[in-house]
């Protein structure tokens, strides 16, 4: 009896909407343990090993850490592209109003944190090309810490932060295009805008096989890949090629969507963290974090971003460009402006792309993991605290409402 009910437990645990930022955030704790244990090193020996093949023309080996920053994040980022896209056409973005809300909220959420950390650092050659750091939202861990507050937070703004952190990182992709590629190969970037013309003319031939979709999908991984972007934005493009519907029936993206939610919540994301987060603490780090560097990612993500959010996004409905998502007020903006400030992954990839000493890389990791743990407990506490004040209740349409003092 008890074992039914242990089972039971079990299975609930992953049903609920929280579930995935729990596992997410023991992994984040597993792989800090690793990284500063005996266990380190042959853990960084199995994220270096090359897997794959090449041939003449195929060129597919590389590290397993590659394997899952490029290839299982293009996964995830297919999941939340198909998320963008039906609510653009069904959902919370379907009106300009609204879609251009988390756009302009990236924008301030890009810029402020790179002109701080740019009044900083831009007198300290040595620093100055990190600028690009405290820019980045990571996706993953801001909607995972998000998913902790389940019905606490209403479904409108998961739809902003989520479609917010896919423009946040857009942005980031293409400054590091422009900013931290040391060449991009246009043949490559060619043919994978080829095969978005073929994945976009499929659409308008009304196919509905998932497969038209997916396997041209792959082919432009690999081309983004090796045209020196970053390959992950090849699962957003093939995402907004899927086709859709507003009506009740299941489209091909509705389908892809289930498909992909149990792995890429419970599978890929816990191995990124897991790969990701493993920091090897080392001397003068916490002194690190009052230099010029260190302070120039702390204040660009705890500061910088729900500033550059808050502000851009009040002026966007001030001057009617845009509106809030549906029962969404200021405060959540707050808090999930203060979730943007989750760097994590992004912010570590780009640090490694800015400098090339191995000390300033580890002084800026620990910057950007300090500075995302007070983000993403501030914004939980922010929207927690507001979540008791306002609670939702789902209608029996399943949109999410505020509890009035009557009901």
């Amino acid at each position: 009896m008890s074992q039914k009910i242990n089972l039971r437990a079990f299975a609930n645990f992953f049903k609920s909407s929280s579930a995935g930022g729990i596992i997410l955030l023991f992994c984040v704790v597993l792989s800090l343990t690793i990284a500063n244990t005996g266990l380190a090193a042959g853990f960084e020996n199995f994220l270096n090993t090359e897997i794959g093949f090449n041939t003449d023309s195929i060129h597919l080996r590389y590290p397993v850490i590659l394997w899952i920053n490029d290839g299982l994040m293009a996964i995830f980022f297919l999941l939340v592209g198909l998320e963008i896209k039906r609510e653009i056409v069904e959902g919370e973005l379907s009106s300009l109003r609204q879609a251009a809300l988390p756009v302009f909220a990236a924008l301030g959420g890009v810029a402020v944190p790179a002109l701080i950390y740019a009044v900083l650092n831009g007198g300290n050659p040595a620093t100055s090309a990190g600028w690009g750091i405290p820019m980045a939202t990571d996706i993953a861990f801001a909607l995972g810490v998000l998913s902790l507050l389940g019905s606490r937070v209403p479904t409108g703004l998961k739809i902003f932060l989520a479609a917010l952190a896919i423009v946040d990182d857009l942005m980031a992709i293409l400054v590091i295009a422009i900013f931290y590629t040391s060449e991009i190969h246009y043949f490559y970037l060619a043919s994978a805008g080829g095969i978005l013309l073929l994945q976009i003319a499929f659409n308008k031939l009304g196919f509905k096989n998932i497969l038209f979709y997916i396997i041209p999908g792959i082919f432009m991984w690999y081309f983004i890949h090796h045209s020196g972007i970053h390959a992950t934005i090849a699962g957003v493009l093939t995402a907004l090629t899927l086709p859709t519907t507003a009506d009740a029936v299941e489209s091909p993206l509705e389908k892809l969507e289930h498909f992909l939610s149990k792995p890429v919540n419970f599978l890929i994301m816990p191995i990124f963290a897991i790969a990701n987060t493993n920091i090897t603490f080392v001397d003068g780090m916490v002194e690190g974090l009052v230099s010029s560097l260190g302070l120039g990612i702390v204040l660009g993500l705890i500061i910088g971003k729900p500033v550059g959010i808050m502000a851009m996004s009040y002026l966007s409905v001030k001057f009617r460009v845009s509106q809030l998502p549906a029962h969404t007020k200021w405060p959540h903006i707050l808090g999930a402006g203060l979730l943007g400030g989750i760097g994590f992954t992004m912010s570590i990839f780009i640090a490694l792309l800015s400098f090339d000493d191995e000390f300033l890389q580890s002084e800026a990791k620990f910057a950007i993991l300090v500075a995302s743990i007070i983000a993403g407990i501030s914004g939980f506490m922010v929207l927690k605290m507001y979540g008791k004040k306002r609670p939702f209740v789902e209608n029996s349409a399943n949109a999410m409402r505020p509890v009035e003092p009557n009901d």
